[in-house]
C-alpha cells in the first residue's frame, strides 16, 4: 500500500472527532494519540489508549486485516479495537511502510536504545527537533536476556512508538553485539536492518604484552586459512616502509615493526576470522530470506581490556577489504574509559589526537563511520566528535533512557523508589561482572537517609549513583523475588505520567545531539553494499 494513499490528521478531523467519540462509548478515560491518526483508502487508522492498554483502532466499513479484540458500530461504520500484538505490528509495518526500518548507510546517527521499550516516543520528537536520524531499535542479545524480550519484541515497540508519533522519515533497527549464527537468526526473522558483529570473545588481550619465541608462537597459531592467507604474506604487507594513510592536513604514516605487526595480528586476527565467518553466513541468510534487501554492517571490539591503537585500527580495517566484509561502521575501544551512565574519564587531548587518527583510517579504508558504545552522556567529548567525525559518525546510547525513566518514580513514586535503590545495592557486586565502572558504593547515601526532594539529584545526578543504578537494570526489571512487582508498577507509573516521560527524555537527547553539534542530517549518504 503506497504512502500516496494516505493522509495525516490535520485532514481527518472530522472522522477523527468520529473516531475519539466511538472511543469513548468503551472507554471514558481512553486516549486517542493525534500524531498517529491518517486515513488510507476508506478506513481511518490510530493508536489509543484503551481499558489501560494501547490498541490500532480502525474505523471503517468492513473489518480490516489484523486480529481484532472488540469492535463497536455507530451505524455507519465500525470501530475496530485491534491489540499491539507481533503478528498486527507486522501487519502494520506492511500497511504503512514507513513505520519498518531501514537501513541507514553511512549517514550519521544516533542509537537510542529502550530498555523498557516505552521511550521511542521521546526519542523521536528530539530527532525531530534536531534533524537527527535516528536507531530507534538498538538492543544487545545480552540486554534483552536482562530485560526478558526478545528481538520481535524490540522492534515491534517501536513499530507501535512511530505509528503513535506519525514519524515518517525512517530510522533504523541494530541488532547489536551479536555474537554467533543464532542470534544473527532471531533478529534477522524480526526485520532488522543493522548487524552489529561483537568479537570480543576472540580478540587476545594478553597480545601487548607477548614478545619472543611466545609472540611468533601464538602468531603462526593463527587460524590462517580462515584468514585467507599466511603468517609470510602477512608480515610482508604491513611491514618495512610506513604506510601513508590519508592525505593533506589529515594524513598520518602507519609504521609497523615485526613485532608491533605480530602483536595486532594475534589480538585481532581470531576476531577478523570469527567475524569474517558471521559476516558471510548473514550475506548468505539474506540472499536465502531477503533476497531484495540491503543491510548495514558493524564490527564491534569496544569490549576489550586494551584500546584499539590506530594502527591496529589500521590492521583490522585493512584485513576487512582484503577479505571482503565490507563494513558501515566500525567501533574501536577508544583511549580512556567509556563508562556506563557518566561522563567521559580520561585526558581529553590525548583522546582528540587518537580520534583525530582514527577518523583518518576509517576515511582512508572506505569512509565507514566510527561507531561510539557506551556514547551516552559523554557531554565532555561530544564536540571533539563532531568537529572530526560529524559526517561519519554513529553514537550509540542505551542505558540512560533507562535512567531518564526514573525521574518519575523519583519525583512522583518515592517509596517505590527508594525500594528500587535498595535492591540495587543488594544486586551490584553480582550485575557488575560484565561491565567496567568505577562505582564507589561507600559514597551513595542509603535510601532511607535521603528525603524525597533530594532523591532525583543523589541517584540520577550523581555519577555513583547512576552507575549503581545503570548497572542493575536487569535485576529490577527481572520480576523476580523482591521486584516481583517493580516492574508492573514502574510501568504504570511511566503510562499515568506519560508526557512527562517523553519530555524529560527529549530533553536529554537533545542535549546529546546538540553538544555533539554536527548530527542534524538532511540528507541520506545511500546504504552501503551487502
Amino acid at each position: 500500500m503506497s504512502q500516496a494513499s494516505e493522509s495525516s490528521v490535520a485532514d481527518t478531523s472530522v472522522d477523527a472527532g468520529r473516531l475519539e467519540a466511538l472511543l469513548t462509548r468503551v472507554d471514558e478515560a481512553s486516549t486517542l494519540y493525534e500524531s498517529s491518526v491518517r486515513r488510507q483508502d476508506d478506513a481511518l487508522f490510530a493508536l489509543a489508549r484503551v481499558s489501560g492498554a494501547k490498541h490500532l483502532a480502525v474505523l471503517g466499513a468492513s473489518p480490516p486485516a489484523f486480529d481484532i479484540a472488540a469492535s463497536i458500530d455507530d451505524g455507519r461504520r465500525t470501530l475496530f479495537l485491534c491489540p499491539c500484538t507481533a503478528e498486527n505490528a507486522r501487519q502494520l509495518r506492511s500497511r504503512f511502510p514507513w513505520t519498518a526500518p531501514t537501513p541507514l548507510g553511512r549517514t550519521t546517527a544516533i542509537g537510542c536504545g529502550d530498555r523498557l521499550g516505552l521511550a521511542t516516543p521521546g526519542h523521536i520528537r528530539a530527532c525531530r527537533e534536531t534533524g537527527a536520524v535516528p536507531v530507534l531499535a538498538q538492543q544487545s542479545i545480552r540486554e534483552m536476556e536482562r530485560t526478558g524480550r526478545s528481538p520481535q519484541d524490540v522492534l515491534d515497540d517501536v513499530t507501535w512508538a512511530v505509528f503513535q508519533e506519525g514519524y515518517t522519515a525512517g530510522y533504523g533497527a541494530d541488532a547489536d553485539h551479536l555474537k554467533s549464527e543464532a542470534d544473527i537468526d532471531a533478529c534477522l526473522a524480526a526485520g532488522y536492518t543493522m548487524y552489529t558483529i561483537d568479537p570480543s570473545d576472540h580478540v587476545q588481550n594478553d597480545a601487548d604484552r607477548l614478545e619472543g619465541k611466545e609472540l611468533t608462537s601464538r602468531f603462526r597459531a593463527l587460524p590462517w586459512d580462515a584468514l585467507g592467507t599466511t603468517p609470510a604474506d602477512c608480515l610482508d604487507r604491513y611491514t618495512g616502509a610506513p604506510i601513508s594513510v590519508g592525505d593533506g592536513e589529515r594524513s598520518l604514516e602507519v609504521e609497523f615493526s615485526p613485532t608491533s605487526l605480530k602483536r595486532a595480528a594475534v589480538k585481532y586476527g581470531a576476531a577478523l576470522s570469527h567475524t569474517r565467518a558471521l559476516a558471510e553466513y548473514l550475506a548468505e541468510a539474506y540472499r536465502a530470506h531477503r533476497p531484495d534487501e540491503d543491510y548495514d554492517l558493524e564490527m564491534s571490539v569496544d569490549e576489550t581490556d586494551t584500546p584499539t591503537r590506530p594502527r591496529e585500527h589500521y590492521f583490522v580495517a585493512a584485513e576487512l577489504n582484503r577479505l571482503g566484509v565490507e563494513v558501515t561502521s566500525l567501533a574501536p575501544r577508544f583511549v580512556g574509559d567509556f563508562e556506563k551512565g557518566i561522563d567521559y574519564r580520561g585526558d581529553l587531548d590525548a583522546f582528540e589526537d587518537a580520534f583525530r587518527a582514527h577518523v583518518t583510517i576509517a576515511r582512508s579504508q572506505g569512509g565507514y563511520k566510527l561507531s561510539i558504545h557506551s556514547g551516552s552522556d559523554k557531554f565532555s567529548v561530544y564536540p571533539i566528535l563532531g568537529a572530526h567525525a560529524g559526517a561519519h559518525l554513529h553514537l550509540k546510547t542505551a542505558g540512560t533512557s533507562f535512567l531518564e525513566a526514573l525521574r518519575i518514580p523519583a519525583r512522583h513514586a518515592p517509596d517505590l523508589f527508594r525500594e528500587m535503590v535498595e535492591y540495587a545495592f543488594d544486586r551490584f557486586e553480582d550485575d557488575r561482572k560484565t561491565y567496567h565502572v568505577t562505582t564507589n558504593l561507600d559514597a551513595i547515601p542509603a535510601p532511607a537517609d535521603v528525603p524525597d526532594p533530594a532523591l532525583e539529584a543523589t541517584y540520577l545526578e550523581d555519577n555513583n549513583g547512576r552507575q549503581l543504578l545503570h548497572i542493575t537494570y536487569g535485576s529490577l526489571l527481572s520480576g523476580d523475588g523482591r521486584t516481583s512487582s517493580v516492574r508492573e508498577r514502574l510501568f504504570a507509573l511511566l503510562n499515568d505520567h506519560e508526557e512527562e516521560h517523553y519530555e524529560v527524555l527529549r530533553l536529554h537527547f537533545v542535549a546529546h545531539i546538540e553538544t555533539v553539534g554536527e548530527m542534524t542530517v538532511h540528507e541520506r549518504a545511500g546504504p552501503a553494499s551487502s
